[in-house]
């Protein structure tokens, strides 16, 4: 009976911590408040074909979150 608990309890945590959806835009003015770690996906047509813009707030500064831009490959079909 335990293990079972045990067992129900660990399939339980593991379908919580799935992952994520990304947030998606159609241009990166979109983006009003990014926060650190936080990756936005961005489809403005600045990358190549089968790539999209990867934004992501790497640091802090005085001015707010500074981000990183890099095109990575697109993950599933373009809604």
């Amino acid at each position: 009976m335990k293990a079972s608990r045990i067992i129900f309890s660990a399939l339980l945590l593991l379908g919580l911590a799935g992952p994520a959806a990304a947030q998606q835009v159609g241009r990166e003015q979109d983006i009003s408040d990014l926060r650190l770690g936080q990756r936005v996906m961005v489809d403005d047509g600045s990358c190549p074909a089968g790539q999209i813009k990867e934004v992501t707030g790497v640091k802090l500064t005085t001015t707010g979150i500074a981000r990183a831009r890099k095109c990575v490959p697109r993950m599933g079909t373009k809604k």
